[in-house]
This record gives C-alpha cells, sequence and structure tokens, in this order.
C-alpha cells in the first residue's frame, strides 16, 4: 500500500509539474519574436569581388508596450534590415535603438504598430537567481519560433570592469541553445526573465549542455536606464604578430570588419572590410579602416579601448569626436560632429 501511495504522489508531482511549465509556456509565448536580418557583406571569390546579402536569424522578447524588444547585440549590431516575427505570424520591420556588445544585449524597436496588441514580459531582479534553480528558455532554434527548453542554472558569473564600464553578469545553464537562440529570454517560475541568451561552449557548434546568458539586470541598466550607443560596428582589437602583418604603425589597433548604415560608425565613415582571413585560429575580414586613436586614446590594449568606449557612451549632440584611422596604408586624422540621430 505504501508503494502504491509513493507512485501515486510521484504522479500527481510529475503531472503538476508538467501542467506549471506548461502554463508558464502558454503565458510567455506571445511575447517571444524571432528575429530576421539580413546585411550586405563583401566577399572576394578568386580576383574579383562580390556582394552578397547574408541573413541572420535570432531571438528576442517585447519589454514594453511602445514596441521596444530585448535581444542580443550579435544579433543586430551591424543589420541593414531587420524583421521581427511574432507568434500570430505577423511581421514588422524593426530598427536598432541601443547596443552593448561587451555584454551581448541590445534594444530594438518597431517601426509600425502591431496589428494587434503588444504582450509584453517583466523583467526580474536576476540578484535573486540562485544556482539550482529551474529555468525555461523560449526561442526559435534554427528559426523554429516559439520553441521551449527547460533547465537549471549552473553557475553565475560576475566581472567588474572599471572606467565606466558596467558589470558583465552571466547566467550558466543546462537548457538547450542553438542556432537562433540568441537573444532568447530565459525565464524564472515567476514567468519573468532573469536572463537574455547569449551564447554556447561547444567543440562542434552545436549544444553540448553549456549555454550562458547576460542577466536581466545588466540588460535593464545598459538598455533601459543608461541606453548605450549603438556603433554599428563589427571589430576586433588587433596586437601582437597579427598587428605586425597589417602593418599597424603602433602597438596595436581595432580593425572595423562591418559597420551598418545609419549608426554611429556611418557617420565617422568608417569603412568595413572585404576579404577574410585566417590567423592563429581565428577568423578576420581584413581591408577596411583600422582605429589607431580616439580623442587621443591609442587603442593598443583592453585598458585603453575601454577609456575609448567610455567616451563614446557619452557623446553629446553637438558635440565634435576626434579620431585617427589607417586606411590603405596611410593614417588619416579625422573629426566628426554627432548629430541627435546617434546619441541617446
Amino acid at each position: 500500500m505504501k508503494i502504491n501511495i509513493l507512485i501515486l504522489s510521484f504522479f500527481l508531482f510529475l503531472t503538476g509539474y508538467c501542467q506549471n511549465i506548461s502554463e508558464l509556456y502558454e503565458n510567455s509565448k506571445e511575447a517571444v519574436v524571432l528575429i530576421k536580418t539580413s546585411e550586405p557583406e563583401m566577399v572576394r571569390e578568386g580576383y574579383q569581388k562580390l556582394m552578397l546579402n547574408v541573413k541572420g536569424l535570432g531571438s528576442g522578447f517585447v519589454v514594453s508596450k511602445e514596441g521596444e524588444i530585448m535581444t542580443a547585440a550579435h544579433v543586430v549590431q551591424t543589420a541593414q534590415n531587420i524583421i521581427v516575427k511574432f507568434s500570430d505570424g505577423e511581421e514588422v520591420f524593426a530598427k536598432v535603438v541601443c547596443s552593448y556588445p561587451p555584454a551581448d544585449v541590445a534594444l530594438i524597436k518597431l517601426l509600425s504598430v502591431k496589428k494587434t496588441p503588444l504582450k509584453v514580459v517583466k523583467l526580474s531582479n536576476s540578484d535573486n537567481v540562485k544556482v539550482g534553480d529551474q529555468i525555461y528558455v523560449i526561442g526559435a532554434p534554427f528559426g523554429l519560433g516559439n520553441s521551449l527548453s527547460v533547465g537549471y542554472v549552473g553557475k553565475k558569473y560576475s566581472n567588474e570592469i572599471e572606467d565606466g564600464f558596467v558589470t558583465s553578469e552571466i547566467i550558466q545553464t543546462d537548457a538547450v541553445l542553438n542556432e537562433g537562440s540568441s537573444g532568447a529570454p530565459m525565464f524564472n517560475l515567476n514567468g519573468e526573465v532573469v536572463g537574455i541568451s547569449s551564447f554556447i561552449l561547444s567543440n562542434s557548434s552545436g549544444f553540448q549542455g553549456l549555454g550562458f546568458a547576460t542577466t536581466s539586470n545588466v540588460a535593464k541598466n545598459i538598455l533601459l536606464d543608461e541606453q548605450s550607443v549603438w556603433t554599428g560596428v563589427e571589430a576586433h582589437l588587433i596586437t601582437g604578430s597579427l598587428a605586425g602583418i597589417l602593418n599597424i604603425p603602433q602597438e596595436g589597433g581595432v580593425l572595423v570588419e562591418k559597420v551598418a548604415n545609419f549608426s554611429l560608425g556611418d557617420i565617422m565613415s568608417l569603412i568595413g572590410g572585404s576579404s577574410k582571413i585566417y590567423f592563429e585560429g581565428g577568423e578576420y575580414i581584413v581591408g577596411g579602416d583600422i582605429i589607431l586613436s580616439i580623442e587621443n586614446i591609442s587603442l593598443i590594449n583592453e585598458e585603453n579601448l575601454h577609456k575609448a568606449w567610455w567616451i563614446i557612451q557619452n557623446l553629446k549632440l553637438g558635440q565634435v569626436l576626434h579620431f585617427k584611422i589607417l586606411r590603405k596604408g596611410s593614417v588619416l586624422e579625422i573629426s566628426r560632429t554627432i548629430p541627435n540621430s546617434s546619441i541617446k
């Protein structure tokens, strides 16, 4: 008799658990969106240059009735076109409002009003997240919208950066994340967002049990409170032997790979690369500009890069930004006045 009671209790527990997750999913899914992007990319084929239209996929979630949507920065950072697809099939164009690649978070906004009311989800205080907490993720892996994944918090990481940078906080989970899951919301069992899916660690490019998400507190601080500037630039800090190979006339510089239209990088007239190279296990797009300094801060190391980023994040309307670049072997000193459309 005791065994039967235990089996029945266990069955009832599992049934309640499944119903709970199912109800949470139903209450949350309408706020989760599929993000489709496209951008031109110049590539070399032999001696010819070809312009390709590269398409990307990601996820996001609605955080305001005004059509603001949070996602991962790498999904939209250099996108020329952004289309948001909702669970009911409606598609609406969007634009980038702000982005912060160091924490991999971005905020986009719909360019027109959705025909039906927007479903909004609430951001939770991620300081309350503990190792062992159960979470669920709703995203669009491989473009399959509103896909559910359930897991636990495996660990929390934090890294405080000085010189005006925010604290980086990351949640590790065993919930399944794959291509297209970037930007997907990680929910607690109250149906509130505690993280934004960012990346996985894998030896095979597929999910192997380790997924990572930026915490909701960091996302809120960067995107809603401070409204980080969208540079629209994809770039790498280059130092060491590669700096010598690229003939950088100092210890290092920032290699500009891609630049989005109407972004701060576009206003600065920066030019992206056109050829891919592989060096010591890394892939780089070369042939574009290399930023040498911003406001006389030489971009030769991480510390100086942080200082320059802090200056960019605090640009004001009408301010003149001074910077130096290496372009096709020539060092150019450039000044640009910052218009209202590019700053917070």
